[in-house]
């Protein structure tokens, strides 16, 4: 779990949105133990051992 603090200031590294921990639903979907996703849905980054990797070659595209 990522802290409140940080998340704060934590944006998507391509589309600067503000990015929030995704649910357990969305996470079965994509098939990650772990992840942030963008305010409008379409990007997540893995969180890998509690570090999240925001780097836009790893960011997964959703539908």
């Amino acid at each position: 779990m990522i802290s409140k603090d940080l998340l704060e200031i934590l944006c998507c590294p391509v589309t600067k949105q503000p990015l929030q921990e995704a649910n357990a639903e969305e996470l079965e979907k994509l098939k990650l133990e772990e992840a942030l996703i963008t305010a409008d849905k379409k990007r997540a980054y893995p969180i890998r051992q509690n570090i999240p990797v925001l780097l836009a070659e790893e960011c997964v595209l959703i539908d």
